[in-house]
């Protein structure tokens, strides 16, 4: 018990002391000292109390030589915590500060990656990936010899794989929701914006199968227009995927929409 109390007063003890070491830094009138100690908790990978001491040098460093590389590294105390969004703040900050910097190259490439990584792994808010990929092309645009080229196009092909999905999931969750006209235009845009997607088969026939639920429970007005489109559809489906999976139902939807444009000529007639 008391070799325990006596670690415990130990660890409490050190604890204290530097707490208070780090306050005489703080406090330390010469700039060059605190340089020196922030310089030496960043190498020690103590990136809070650096990023302290850089946030705090940086209004006494404007016009210096060490000004540009306690902005660097004070960007990179935040990538180093994990504060993805203010890394590429200051990343950005720096290069449009220092765009000649011998660090400039690797800032800009850090404030993609910054954005990168704090994009989800998976949501419906697309915001934060769109505004990687930009930041990520503009690093590959600026710096197309960079050595960091070949990494920043593969975190964009992540990055557009992750919107298709995005995509994806919001126009499945329309149909589930049974939106289906909201599904329709979903569907309509991944078809667009990923033409080339391993997904296009199974969205073009979710397409067909919306459009009819919208026709079919349409008022009468409106259902000649839209069963006219699940056959538009439905042609385009066949001609791109004539041995596709899903053809028998796709040939229901056409024949159900066939019917229907049948029963409203029937009724407009009688009239």
């Amino acid at each position: 018990m008391v070799k325990w109390k006596f670690i415990l007063f130990l660890a409490v003890w050190a604890g204290l002391s530097s707490c208070s070491k780090f306050t005489r830094i703080m406090k330390n009138p010469d700039v060059d000292e605190r340089y020196e100690a922030a310089m030496e908790y960043y190498d020690n990978e103590d990136y809070y109390k650096a990023s302290l001491l850089f946030e705090d040098l940086l209004p006494n460093l404007v016009g210096s030589a060490k000004a540009e590389k306690v902005q660097f590294y004070y960007a990179y105390c935040h990538f180093n915590q994990k504060q993805y969004m203010l890394a590429a703040h200051y990343f950005k900050t720096f290069y449009d500060t220092y765009s000649r910097s011998e660090f400039a190259e690797e800032a800009l490439y850090m404030q993609g990656f910054s954005l990168y990584k704090s994009t989800p792994v998976f949501n419906l808010d697309q915001s934060n990936t769109n505004e990687a990929i930009t930041a990520i092309q503009d690093f590959i645009n600026r710096f197309p010899q960079s050595k960091y080229v070949e990494e920043a196009a593969e975190l964009i092909e992540k990055l557009r794989g992750s919107l298709e999905k995005k995509s994806y999931e919001i126009a499945k969750q329309y149909h589930k929701l049974e939106k289906y006209k909201a599904a329709v235009i979903a569907y309509g845009n991944f078809q667009r914006d990923f033409p080339d997607s391993h997904l296009r088969e199974e969205v073009e026939f979710l397409k067909i199968e919306a459009q009819y639920d919208l026709a079919r429970l349409s008022v009468y007005k409106l259902k000649e227009e839209r069963y006219q489109l699940v056959k538009e559809y439905y042609l385009k489906f066949i001609d791109r995927y004539p041995s596709s999976q899903y053809l028998k139902k796709a040939e229901n939807y056409f024949e159900s929409s066939e019917k229907g444009l049948k029963n409203i000529a029937a009724q407009a007639s009688v009239k």
